[in-house]
C-alpha cells in the first residue's frame, strides 16, 4: 500500500434511514412464513416452515431467502444445539457486523459511534431490499464470526494487511470468498503452474463456490505452429473441448451451454475461423443427434454430447479490423510464436462468419479491445485481454470483482414522482466501503489473484430495475428521456463511488499500484467527467467518443447532481488519490434482485405486462406489472381508465358479464352454481379459458351429468367448450374479457402515443405485436457505458425472424457508440426448444370429407390419393404426411365396403426394429403384484415393441402377457398407432388391480390398465391418464431452423388407416378445438425467449438474465451466482 496522505482519522458516517433511539431492526414490521419449492412432478424438495421476513417482502424473496441465502448448519440455537438460518435478522447481522469488524480492526472508522451507524444503516439497506451483495457473500460472510463455523482450509490466499505478505488461508471461514467475477491468464504451456491443464484446477476452485471466470486464449498456439521439442502443435480449439468438458462436470447442474465461464479469443488468432464457428458445427451436430432419436432437451444426451455448452464465447475486437472492413482490405492471422502471418482472410468473410455464427447459435459475442483499453485504469499492469461470464468485469487477469447492486425504485418517490437524489447517494457510499472491506477480508483461489486484487483493489457496485422505474414515470425505454435519466443515475453513482474511492485513500492510503498508473487513471476520471457534461471535445485519448448527457432529456436536479459528483471525483482524486482502480459494474443481478423485488434487472426493460405472482401457501395468481398503474396515473389517466386499461390487460378474473361464456349462457348448458364458482376461481391464474373447462376442475360427475363418458373427457383432444358449441371467435372474445390480453394494444382509453412507455423485450401476451427494438436496447448501453468503470452485462434480444445483417448492424452500432461488449440472443436460435408455428386451436376450413361421400367408394386407391393431392395442395411433392394420411383415412371411413381398406393394406410393410435399440424398464407394483414393463424403440424414439414380466417363470399370468406383449408389438410395428392400443385397453378391469407404486400414476383398474396408462404417458405424452403429472419428455416435433425444403415423397410414406374417434357428444357436433398451449406460447405468455429451458430443480420456466437464464421461483442460475 502507497504512503498515507493524512493522518488516518477514519470515515465518519451520518444516519440517514435510521435512528440513536430505536433498533433498526424494529423499523420494519414481520411475518412468518412457510417457504416450499416442488419439482415438476409436484414432490416437495424444500420446505422451511416459521421464516421470517419483514411484511413487505414477497413470497419469491422469501423463497430465495430461504431455500438459498440461510446457512443450514452450525447455526447455534436457542436450545444450546446447532440448526439452520430461520430469519433475515440473522443474515442480515452476521453480514453487516462481519464488515463493520473488519472495519473497525483496519482503522476505517473514525469512531466507534460511526461503526454502529454504519452497521445500522447496512441493516436497513438489506431489510428494506435498498440494496444486496453478490450470492457469495450471503453464502460465506460472518459465518466465522457470527457463529464460529470454521472449515478445511481450500487451497485459498489472501495478503495480510499488516505486513503486506502473501500467506495461506487456514480455514475455509475465518476469511470468507465474497468475489463473484474472476478473470484468470493462461499460459502457452502444458502442465506447468499457470498453464493450459493448470487452468483447469483454478477454475475448479472458482466453481466450486458459485463464481465464474472468464480467460483470454490467445497466448496458445494455433494448429500446426511448432512445438519446441519438434512436432507441431494440436491447436486451441483442442484444448477448449478439453476445458468445456472439465467445466461441465465440475459445475453444479452439469451443462448449462450459457454458463459461469467466458472464452475469449483474439480476432488475429490463426485458429479465428474454427472459433468462430464451434459452436454452429456443434448445433449441426446436435442437429442430427435428435433427428437420430435423442432428446433435444437442454440437458438432454444430445447437447451432453457436443462440446462447447458450457462457455459463453467472445472474440476480442480491434478498432483496426473496422477500419480494414471499412477499407475491404485483408486481416492478418498470425503465429503466436513468432508473430509472423500465417493467413490472411477478407475482413468482410471474417465479419460475415461472424454475424451468422451469432445468428445461428448466439455465440461468439464481441468485445471492443481497443474501447476497452482506451477506458482502462491501469495500463502500466498489462492490457486488459478477458472479463467475467456476463462481460461486466473487465480487468487485468489474474483478479477478481465483487458486486452489489443497489434498487433504484426504492429511491423512487411515486407520491412527488421524484428520485431520491441524497438517499441514492448516501447508499452509494455506504456501499462502496462494504465492498472495499469485502476486499480486505477476502481470500482467493490462488497466489496471482490475491496478490493483485489486493494490489488494485477493483470494486463492482451496481443497480438494477432500471426499466421498471422508468415505466412508472411514463416514460418509454427507448426514448432521449430514458436515456437522459439513465446516463444521469449511473454517473451519479460511478461519481459518487470514485469520490468515497478518493475519501478512503486520503485516510487509508491509495492502491498501491495507484502512483505508476496516476496520469492514466486520471485521464480516465476526466473522461467520465466529460461525459457528464457531454463536452465532447474535451474527451482525451479516446477514438470513439461515447454518449454525453443530454441536457435537454435530463430532469435538471439529476443532471446537477451527476455533474457535481464528477467534478467531486475528479478534484478529490487529484488531491488524495484513489483507493480502488475500479468501482462500478453494472451486473444481470439475477437471484439478488429476486431477493430485492426487482422487476427488471440492471438496464433491462420490463419481459412482461402481466406476472404470475406467487402466493405464500404454494401456487399463483396473475396481477398486472405494478408499474402499469402508477405510470396510467402519472400519464393522467382517471381511475376509471386506469381500472378499464389493467383489466383490459390482466382481465376481469370472472365469466360475470364475459360476452358469449358467461353464468348466464353456462348455466343454460347446465352448469350449477358451485360449478360457475370454480370456474371463476380458476381463472385467477390461467392464460386461457379452455384450460379450466376440464374434468380436475369441475370434477368428472360434472361432465358425466353433462353427458360425456369418461374416454371422451379424458381425451387429449377433447374440448368441453367447442362440444358445448361455442364458437372459436366466441372463445376468443370470452377470453380477452375474462383471462385477458396480457397486453395494452387496443386497450380502451390509452392513446395511441403512450404506447411505447409499456414495450417490453418481447411481444406480449398472444396477439402482442410491440416490443423494443434491437437498437433500443443498444443506444440504452450506450447512454450508461460512459459512466461505468467495467461494462453492461446485458443480452440484446433479437426476434426469430431477424436477420444475419441485423446481427452486422447490432454489432457495428455497438462500436460506434463506444460499447465495450454486446452479447446478442436471436429468439429460437438453439436447438433446445426449436420454434412452433402450430396453432393452437384447429381452424375449421373446407374438408375433403364434405365432398360426395357416395362417389367415393368407386375411387380406387390412386384415383384417391391423386384426387386428395390435387384437391388440397395441387402438387403431390408439397402434401405432408399427417395431411396425406388424415385425408386417407377419411375416405376410408366414407367408403361402404371394405375395398379401400384392403387396397391400402397391401401397401403396409412391417418396420423392424434396429438391432441395438433404445427403450426403458420400470418396475412397479399394481395391487401388491410385481410387474415389469420394458420398452423398444425404434431410432426417432417412437415405440415398437413392448415386454411385461411377472410372477414366476411357467405361471399362466405371465404366460398370457407375454403373448400379449408379443400381439401389441406385431401390432406397433405394422403400423396400429399406439394410441388406438391405449383408448382400447385403459379402464379394462380384472384383478389384480389397485393402488400402484409408480411415480406418476398411484391407481389402476388393473395391469394392463396400468400398462397402457404408462405407455400413454411416456410415448403420447397423455397426463390425462396419470394422477401426478409432470412435463413429458420427448413430447411434439423437433425442426431444424432451416426451412424444409421439401416434404417426403409419397414412395417413402408409411400409409397408416387411423380408426374413428368417437364423437364426444350428440350435441352439435363442430370441430374441435384443442386447448393445449404450445411451450413456445407458454414462454411467450411469460415475456421469455422461446427456447428458454425449465429449472432443472424446481421446473418453472426460465428467464433470461445477462447471458444466462434465472428461474424466478426458486432463484437457480444457469450460470454462476
Amino acid at each position: 500500500m502507497s504512503k498515507k496522505n493524512t493522518i488516518p482519522t477514519g470515515l465518519q458516517f451520518t444516519r440517514y434511514y435510521t435512528n440513536d433511539t430505536k433498533s433498526v431492526y424494529d423499523l420494519f414490521e414481520y411475518d412468518y412464513r412457510t417457504s416450499i419449492i416442488r419439482n415438476p412432478n409436484g414432490e416437495v424438495i424444500f420446505e422451511l416452515k416459521n421464516v421470517e421476513v419483514p411484511a413487505h417482502w414477497s413470497q419469491i424473496a422469501t423463497d430465495i431467502l430461504a431455500q438459498k441465502y440461510f446457512r443450514k448448519a452450525g447455526v447455534p440455537q436457542e436450545d444450546g444445539t446447532l440448526g439452520r438460518e430461520t430469519s433475515i435478522k440473522q443474515v442480515a447481522h452476521r453480514m453487516a457486523d462481519c464488515w463493520r469488524q473488519w472495519g473497525e480492526k483496519y482503522n476505517y472508522f473514525a469512531s466507534g459511534k460511526d461503526a454502529q451507524i454504519f452497521y445500522d444503516e447496512l441493516v436497513y439497506t438489506i431489510l428494506n431490499q435498498s440494496c444486496a451483495p453478490n450470492s457469495p457473500q450471503w453464502f460465506n460472510t460472518g459465518l466465522h464470526s457470527a457463529y464460529g463455523i470454521t472449515g478445511k482450509p481450500q487451497g485459498h490466499y489472501y495478503v495480510n494487511p499488516t505486513t503486506g505478505a502473501l500467506e495461506k488461508s487456514q480455514n475455509a471461514y475465518e476469511r470468507p470468498q465474497p468475489h463473484a467475477c474472476f478473470i484468470l491468464s493462461v499460459d502457452d504451456d502444458l502442465v506447468n503452474e499457470g498453464g493450459i491443464m493448470d487452468l483447469w484446477v483454478r477454475e475448479a476452485r472458482i466453481f466450486k463456490y458459485g463464481s465464474g471466470v472468464g480467460t483470454n486464449y490467445s497466448n496458445i498456439r494455433g494448429e500446426g505452429e511448432k512445438l519446441s521439442g519438434g512436432g507441431t502443435s494440436s491447436g486451441i480449439m483442442s484444448f477448449l473441448k478439453i476445458g468445456d468438458r472439465a467445466a461441465g462436470a465440475i459445475k453444479s447442474g452439469g451443462t448449462t451451454r450459457r454458463a459461469a465461464k467466458m472464452v475469449c479469443l483474439d480476432l488475429d488468432h490463426p485458429e479465428i475461423e474454427k472459433f468462430i464457428n464451434w459452436k454452429v458445427e456443434e448445433e449441426q451436430k446436435v442437429a442430427a443427434l435428435i433427428a437420430a432419436g435423442y432428446s433435444h432437451d437442454y440437458e438432454g444426451e444430445a447437447y451432453r454430447t457436443v462440446s462447447g455448452q458450457n462457455s459463453n464465447n467472445s472474440v476480442r475486437v480491434p478498432n483496426d479490423f473496422f477500419h480494414a472492413l471499412e477499407k475491404g482490405d485483408d486481416w492478418e492471422l498470425k503465429a503466436r510464436t513468432d508473430g509472423k502471418v500465417m493467413k490472411k482472410v477478407p475482413a468482410k468473410d471474417l465479419w460475415d462468419q461472424i454475424a451468422y455464427a451469432a445468428w445461428r447459435c448466439a455465440d461468439p459475442g464481441t468485445q471492443y479491445d481497443t474501447t476497452i483499453n482506451e477506458w482502462h485504469t491501469c495500463p502500466e499492469g498489462g492490457k486488459i485481454r478477458a472479463s467475467n461470464p456476463c462481460s461486466e468485469y473487465m480487468f487485468l487477469d489474474n483478479t477478481a470483482c465483487n458486486l452489489a447492486s443497489m434498487n433504484l425504485r426504492r429511491f423512487y418517490d411515486e407520491n412527488t414522482n421524484q428520485f431520491d437524489v441524497a438517499g441514492y447517494e448516501y447508499v452509494t457510499r455506504l456501499w462502496t466501503v462494504v465492498l472495499e472491506v469485502s476486499v480486505l477480508m477476502a481470500q482467493f483461489p490462488s497466489k496471482e489473484v490475491a496478490q493483485l486484487s489486493y494490489d488494485y483493489r477493483t470494486l463492482g457496485l451496481g443497480y438494477a430495475n432500471l426499466g421498471s422505474l422508468l415505466m412508472v414515470q411514463g416514460i418509454p425505454y427507448d426514448s432521449e428521456q430514458a436515456r437522459g435519466i439513465a446516463g444521469a443515475l449511473t454517473a451519479i453513482m460511478t461519481g459518487v463511488s470514485y469520490k468515497t474511492s478518493a475519501e478512503m485513500a486520503q485516510h487509508l492510503g491509495t492502491f498501491s499500484k495507484y502512483e505508476e498508473n496516476k496520469p492514466h487513471m486520471l485521464r480516465v476520471m476526466r473522461n467520465h467527467r466529460a461525459a457528464a457534461y457531454d463536452a465532447q471535445d474535451a474527451f482525451e485519448e479516446i477514438e470513439i467518443k461515447p454518449q454525453g448527457i443530454k441536457a435537454q432529456y435530463c430532469p435538471d436536479y439529476l443532471l446537477k447532481a451527476a455533474t457535481k459528483a464528477w467534478d467531486d471525483a475528479v478534484q478529490m482524486g487529484e488531491k488524495y488519490g484513489y483507493r480502488n482502480a475500479q468501482a462500478t459494474v453494472i451486473a444481470p443481478t439475477g437471484t439478488i434482485g429476486l431477493v430485492m423485488d426487482c422487476d427488471t434487472t440492471g438496464v433491462e426493460p420490463d419481459f412482461a405486462l402481466v406476472k404470475f405472482k406467487k402466493l405464500s401457501g404454494g401456487g399463483y395468481f396473475k396481477i398486472i406489472n405494478q408499474s402499469i398503474p402508477t405510470a396510467l396515473r402519472n400519464l393522467g389517466y382517471s381511475e376509471k381508465e386506469n381500472d378499464a386499461i389493467v383489466k383490459y390487460a390482466k382481465g376481469h378474473g370472472t365469466f360475470a358479464g364475459a360476452p358469449y361464456i358467461n353464468h348466464q349462457s353456462l348455466s343454460e348448458k347446465g352448469f350449477i352454481a358451485e360449478e360457475l364458482k370454480k370456474l371463476d376461481n380458476a381463472v385467477e391464474s390461467s392464460f386461457d379459458i379452455a384450460f379450466v373447462f376440464n374434468h380436475y376442475n369441475l370434477g368428472e360427475e360434472c361432465l358425466q351429468r353433462l353427458g360425456f363418458k369418461p374416454e371422451q373427457y379424458m381425451s387429449p383432444l377433447f374440448s368441453l367448450l367447442d362440444e358445448l358449441g361455442f364458437k372459436n371467435e366466441e372463445m376468443d372474445a370470452a377470453n380477452d374479457y375474462v383471462c385477458g390480453t396480457m397486453m395494452l394494444e387496443g386497450a380502451p382509453y390509452l392513446k395511441e402515443a403512450h404506447l411505447p412507455v409499456f414495450d417490453c423485450a418481447n411481444k406480449c401476451g398472444k396477439k402482442g405485436e410491440r416490443y423494443i427494438h434491437h437498437s433500443g436496447h443498444i443506444r440504452m448501453m450506450g447512454a450508461t457505458q460512459p459512466f461505468i468503470s467495467g461494462a453492461i452485462s446485458k443480452t440484446i434480444n433479437l426476434p426469430n425472424e431477424a436477420s444475419v445483417d441485423e446481427i452486422k448492424e447490432c454489432y457495428q452500432m455497438s462500436w460506434e457508440l463506444g460499447l465495450k461488449a454486446n452479447a446478442l440472443y436471436r429468439d429460437g436460435s438453439k436447438m433446445s426448444q426449436p420454434l412452433s408455428n402450430k396453432s393452437d386451436k384447429k381452424e375449421s376450413s373446407t374438408k375433403l370429407s364434405d365432398t360426395n361421400a357416395e362417389g367415393a367408394a368407386a375411387l380406387n386407391v390412386a384415383e384417391t390419393i391423386q384426387q386428395i393431392a390435387e384437391t388440397v395442395m395441387h402438387d403431390l411433392g408439397k402434401l405432408t404426411i399427417d395431411e396425406l394420411l388424415e385425408e386417407v383415412n377419411k375416405r376410408v371411413q366414407a367408403s361402404p365396403d371394405t375395398k379401400l381398406k384392403r387396397e391400402l393394406s397391401r401397401i403396409v410393410e412391417r418396420k423392424t426394429l434396429p438391432a441395438k435399440r433404445r427403450g426403458y424398464t420400470i418396475k412397479s407394483k399394481v395391487g401388491g403384484q410385481a410387474v415389469f414393463l420394458r420398452t423398444g424403440e425404434y431410432s426417432d424414439g417412437t415405440l415398437g415393441e413392448i415386454f411385461i414380466d411377472m410372477a414366476k417363470e411357467g405361471a399362466t399370468m405371465r404366460s398370457l402377457l407375454n403373448c400379449f406383449a408379443i400381439s401389441i408389438s406385431i401390432g406397433l410395428q405394422y403400423g396400429v398407432p399406439l394410441e388406438e392400443f391405449v383408448d382400447k385397453f385403459i379402464f379394462t378391469r380384472f384383478e389384480p388391480a389397485g393402488m400402484v407404486d409408480h411415480p406418476n400414476i398411484k391407481n389402476a383398474t388393473s395391469i394392463v390398465d396400468y400398462i397402457f396408462r404408462a405407455l400413454g404417458y411416456e410415448y403420447l405424452g397423455r397426463t390425462d391418464l396419470v394422477h401426478v403429472q409432470a412435463a413429458p419428455v420427448g413430447a411434439g416435433t423437433d425442426e431444424w431452423d432451416v426451412p424444409v425444403e421439401g416434404a417426403d415423397e409419397l414412395s417413402n410414406v408409411r400409409v397408416t388407416a387411423l380408426s374413428a374417434r368417437p364423437k364426444a357428444t350428440e350435441v352439435a357436433p363442430q370441430k374441435v378445438a384443442v386447448a393445449v398451449m404450445s411451450d413456445m406460447e407458454k414462454k411467450r405468455m411469460l415475456g421469455t425467449s422461446s427456447d428458454a429451458p425449465v429449472c432443472r430443480q424446481c421446473g418453472n420456466i426460465t428467464l433470461r438474465n445477462g447471458t444466462c437464464y434465472m428461474c424466478p421461483n426458486c432463484g437457480t442460475t444457469t450460470g454462476c451466482s
